[in-house]
């Protein structure tokens, strides 16, 4: 066979391997709104830099690629490796060699300190592979478990993720769901129906709003697939490429609202909502705030954005929603992030404003104390610039477990707004002066007189801070400058601890 021949077989072979499952099935995805595993590829990437491996690998003639794409390029110029399964190709099931190709370029990506994305649209095992199939999701799931922490992973749901299938994405560090055409669910709604006499369409049960709002398993949902697919590029510029190294800095770009605004955001009475995000924004750089989770626990906030060019990880309290409270789920969302940005190297800012962890039978048997040691946990460990900025309310233990100083929190200012305390004023007078409020000729006027001399000379910042445990009461209006000076001081920080094998975190 001479070199033309051989070169023409080339081209057959790689036409056949780029045309996936045909036209036919081509054209049936597209009608039901979904790019193809080559396009979503070529759509993510920075146009002529994706490079695909293991080309050529398994049955090209009747399953291409073997159902899986796979391969490096670059998104924003930094080098990211993929993997996108090919519904059109046998449903995008896992086969033996579909998991090798998966494997072999999870370990490049951690060989080259470089972030993975995983493109997740399969119909689940190849059953007729039977137990070597599982195996497979065993391999997956262990290289999940060692990448952890060391470079980022990133799962897309871009089509169905059901029963083992979902256990690698739930490794992960985040997910990315499209609304109306991604599920991921452990078992399918006719199983449901079948044991437990439930019903439930597949998107109640596995759909992008589910896992974003109730469940919490996704953290960013997209209109279409492109907009999820450009939620993917924005939240990689935040992020380094792997855990020795720091996030990209970027030009420095200047908040669009004016710091004069932060003067009149949080309400003269303590007990007035307010939506934090407003007072984020007017601080970080261009006043852009990507959230994390935004519809799910809401009572708090967290999310990654710039000051002064460089990234950190936001958390903030929300009094707008539950008066900003810790519960069992948004103390599951706090924790997480810490400990993400914490593996990372990026610093830590907290805006606190919480009058505590919520009560409630609901929440006491749903564990509480477990679910809030993990905040308190997290914060101690994390060993990145801490910054916290507290806002109003500070009471009780939530105080200590919004990064207190307690916690080894860097620097703490605070606003003269805020009331650290053990608990609120009204709580206090009616425990601590109750038998004065009794004995009084008007109850309710002494009541009020109480409250607010408590207020005065306890819930107020400058006793925290004759004490050291606030750094410094600021000007709202300087608090973009203050944290700038204060990552610039913390730029250089070591922090050591003891050795061990590992933390024990309250799960």
């Amino acid at each position: 066979m001479s070199m033309q021949d051989r070169l023409e077989q080339l081209q057959v072979l790689r036409a056949k391997v780029q045309s996936g499952g045909g036209e036919k099935k081509i054209a049936k995805h597209h009608v039901s709104g979904k790019k193809t595993a080559r396009e979503r590829i070529d759509y993510l990437f920075d146009p002529g830099t994706f490079r695909e491996i293991d080309v050529y690998v398994g049955d090209v003639t009747n399953n291409p690629s073997e159902g899986v794409v796979t391969g490096y390029g670059q998104i924003n110029g930094r080098k990211v490796y993929i993997y996108a399964q090919d519904f059109t190709v046998n449903g995008g099931s896992l086969g033996v060699i579909h998991a090798k190709k998966i494997c072999n370029v999870m370990d490049l990506a951690l060989k080259m300190g470089a972030p993975i994305i995983g493109l997740n649209d399969s119909g689940g095992a190849r059953i007729q592979e039977g137990v070597e199939a599982l195996n497979g999701y065993g391999e997956i799931f262990f290289r999940n478990t060692i990448a952890s922490g060391v470079i980022p992973q990133l799962s897309v749901i871009m089509g169905p993720c059901a029963g083992g299938a979902v256990y690698s994405p739930a490794l992960t560090d985040f997910i990315f769901m499209v609304d109306g055409t991604s599920q991921m669910f452990i078992t399918g709604p006719q199983v449901i129906k079948a044991v437990t006499k439930e019903e439930v369409s597949m998107e109640q049960l596995g759909g992008a709003l589910t896992h974003n709002k109730t469940s919490g398993v996704a953290h960013f949902m997209g209109e279409d697939e492109e907009h999820c697919l450009d939620m993917v590029k924005q939240l990689l510029s935040f992020l380094p490429s792997n855990n020795l190294e720091e996030a990209p800095c970027y030009a420095v770009r200047e908040p669009e609202m004016d710091s004069e605004e932060l003067l009149d955001i949080v309400p003269d009475k303590p007990q007035k909502p307010y939506d934090v995000k407003k007072i984020i924004t007017a601080i970080v750089d261009g006043s852009e705030f990507m959230e994390v989770l935004p519809v799910y626990a809401r009572n708090a906030v967290v999310g990654f954005a710039r000051i002064y060019g460089q990234s950190v990880g936001i958390i903030a309290n929300q009094p707008s929603f539950m008066a900003g409270s810790l519960d069992i789920n948004a103390s599951d969302k706090i924790s997480r992030f810490i400990r993400f940005c914490d593996a990372f190297n990026i610093p830590l800012v907290t805006f606190m404003d919480v009058p505590g962890f919520l009560p409630g039978t609901a929440q006491e048997f749903g564990g509480i104390i477990r679910h809030g040691a993990k905040v308190l946990y997290a914060y101690s460990e994390a060993t990145v610039p801490k910054i916290t900025v507290i806002l109003r309310k500070a009471y009780g233990g939530a105080y200590i477990a919004m990064c207190s100083s307690s916690l080894r929190a860097d620097i703490v200012y605070a606003w003269p707004t805020a009331e650290i305390a053990v608990m609120g004023p009204e709580g206090a007078v009616n425990i601590v002066k109750r038998d004065e409020i009794a004995n009084a000729l008007d109850p309710e006027t002494e009541r009020e007189r109480l409250v607010q001399e408590y207020r005065d000379n306890f819930a107020n910042p400058y006793v925290a801070s004759s004490q050291g445990y606030v750094c410094e009461v600021i000007d709202p209006r300087d608090t973009r400058v203050k944290i700038i000076d204060a990552l610039d001081a913390l730029s250089s920080k070591r922090e050591i601890r003891p050795r061990k094998k590992h933390g024990n975190i309250p799960v």
